[in-house]
């Protein structure tokens, strides 16, 4: 039964941020698969947070995310906008029809992908999980999949698809160089409240594209735009019992960034007193790498990171490269991924990954702690802009500890920067911390491990990770939470795993001859409010004074004055301030 009073809703804004989105949410809508045929349900994660029940007028349950998704025309590809749950039957030959020559101009179909073609396998267009329904009708028709104890035995009068689910647990979808969009993967329905279009600028082309922040600010502007947006949120909103919060997912390298602004900007204004987490996604690699665009990026960046972390609780910045600006960083290295940075279905499963474990604290079923509450314990004295780090998968032995595990590299976090960041050793302040899918017989070692970390006997996991945290960060405060349940990496996740890993994400002694298809993967994640952010503030702030901003009018002429780009300029200076640490002040004083 879903904890009460806990509904979060989710807002994604941008391709890219759509591309994780997409990942994060099949990620979940996989454990609900996994627990559903198990017969299960999952004593830790309450879904009920980020989905939502509801009833189609045909009386069907359905189960869909709680979510707002905006992105540009020409970026659905197979897609129907309205989903397919909730449509209705329309007559094709209506009364009074015209009676002169008609001509048609119809449109190819976009070609699908081998996952796509299994999930729409059935009659009609829609993502989720389904079986076949041969009771109310002469013809087959498609009944959702329901996370419930309502659920009734499927009717087996079809002898060719004998009532099951359609399966596509164990396969492995080769889907790089298939996926174009986030909807070539997306493997669940969506509530027609859900996909919001903007028809004023396209996904894809060399004109009508929203490249600039001002752009972004200024789309909002537009009543009409509002007015959609603002129905969208009272629909969503008001059928809460009590909202948590928002989770806002937004792209920071283009003009989503002007209307991520804008979208907060309304969420702390009509919902005062409610958490807000915002995440500036970005790609790993940037296809198009013009001087101008890399100004572009680097300014809407400066921008969205000021006017993001104003309004909301906490401000996260989320990419595989290790820079924002015009030059590329470092990647994120995984030992244990092979993934390709520059396939946005890779990097944005990573981030996804990481998202998915991070969110834990504030989505547990028998907890009443609420992402308000997480935003408080890290972004105290004005530290509002936070780092995300992740091990992807946690790396560990089937026949290890977890205290060898921790001790493998003694004096190092076991994580990778998703924040954008370059330097990993820095002072930490506040963090919270979330290990899942180790299980109970990997605890403890029988050794200690003196001065490498934690060793001995561990009644809990909890109390071993503890120890382990207060070993790298012993003057940090630490907020810490261990999940059995590991994450579902069904398809269509990538198969990007090095080959010595088993289907339950664990090292083998040995690689296998033929890769496992792994199915679930262990995870650790941190989140710090840290004092290595005042690098990464600092450098935006001196890359961005170089410029001579008169040479880039055309980047104001979206609604941009240059009055408040200084002024966002001088903000950031005063951020990156809040992030000196115990060290940097030593320096400033003897200097």
């Amino acid at each position: 039964m879903a904890h009460a009073h806990r509904e979060v809703l989710t807002l994604q804004l941008g391709h890219y941020a759509s591309c994780v989105g997409t990942h994060w949410w099949n990620l979940q809508d996989a454990a609900l698969r996994y627990n559903s045929e198990t017969k299960q349900p999952d004593p830790e994660i309450c879904y009920d947070v980020m989905f939502r029940a509801g009833v189609t007028s045909r009386g069907q349950e359905t189960y869909t995310p709680r979510l707002i998704l905006m992105d540009l025309k020409g970026s659905l590809n197979s897609l129907k906008q309205d989903g397919s749950l909730y449509t209705e039957e329309k007559n094709t030959s209506p009364a009074g029809a015209w009676q002169g020559i008609v001509t048609i101009h119809q449109e190819d179909r976009p070609i699908k992908n081998p996952f796509l073609q299994d999930l729409t396998a059935f009659e009609g267009d829609g993502f989720n999980d389904w079986v076949l329904d041969t009771r109310s009708s002469n013809e087959a028709r498609r009944v959702p999949w329901e996370p419930s104890s309502k659920n009734k035995e499927p009717d087996r009068s079809n002898d060719r698809f004998e009532g099951k689910p359609l399966d596509v647990s164990g396969k492995v979808y080769q889907l790089e160089g298939r996926v174009h969009v986030w909807s070539d993967y997306l493997r669940f329905d969506m509530h027609p409240k859900t996909v919001f279009t903007v028809h004023r600028y396209q996904h894809e082309g060399t004109s009508d594209r929203l490249e600039a922040f001002g752009q972004g600010t200024s789309l909002l502007d537009d009543p009409a735009y509002l007015e959609e947006l603002e129905d969208r949120l009272h629909f969503f909103v008001e059928e809460c019992d009590s909202l948590q919060g928002f989770q806002v997912l937004c792209d920071l390298h283009d003009g989503f960034s002007g209307v991520g602004s804008k979208v907060t900007e309304i969420l702390h204004d009509e919902y005062p007193g409610k958490g807000i987490l915002t995440w500036g996604t970005s790609p790993a690699v940037h296809t198009e790498k013009s001087p101008v665009k890399q100004v572009y990026r680097l300014l809407n960046s400066v921008l969205g990171i000021v006017a993001l972390s104003t309004h909301s609780s906490l401000y996260c910045p989320l990419s595989l490269s290790g820079s924002l600006g015009r030059q590329p960083g470092p990647l994120a290295a995984f030992p244990r991924l092979l993934y390709d940075a520059s396939l946005n279905y890779h990097s944005s499963a990573v981030l996804a990954t990481a998202l998915e474990t991070i969110s834990i604290p504030y989505r547990l079923q028998n907890s009443a702690f609420t992402m308000g509450q997480l935003a408080d314990g890290l972004n105290f004295s004005g530290r509002k802009v936070v780092t995300a780090w992740a091990s992807v998968p946690f790396p560990i032995r089937q026949s290890s500890s977890l205290a060898d595990a921790f001790c493998s590299n003694p004096g190092a976090a076991p994580w990778e920067a998703l924040s954008c960041v370059q330097q990993k050793e820095s002072q930490c302040f506040a963090q919270s911390v979330v290990l899942r899918g180790i299980g109970r017989q990997c605890l403890s070692s029988h050794s200690h491990h003196r001065n490498t970390g934690p060793g001995g006997i561990y009644q809990t996991q909890e109390d071993l990770l503890e120890e382990f945290l207060h070993y790298l960060y012993p003057e940090t405060l630490s907020a810490s939470h261990v999940v059995q349940s590991p994450c579902r990496v069904g398809p269509p996740y990538p198969q990007f795993f090095s080959p010595d890993t088993n289907c339950n994400g664990f090292i083998n002694d040995q690689p296998y001859s033929i890769p496992a298809v792994v199915e679930s993967i262990p995870v650790l994640t941190a989140m710090q409010s840290s004092s290595v952010m005042q690098s990464t503030l600092r450098g935006l702030c001196n890359e961005v004074s170089k410029l001579d901003v008169r040479r880039w009018d055309s980047y104001f002429t979206g609604g941009l004055e240059q009055e408040e780009y200084h002024e966002a300029l001088q903000e950031l200076r005063t951020l990156a301030q809040c992030y000196k640490g115990s060290i940097d002040l030593a320096e400033d004083d003897s200097d």
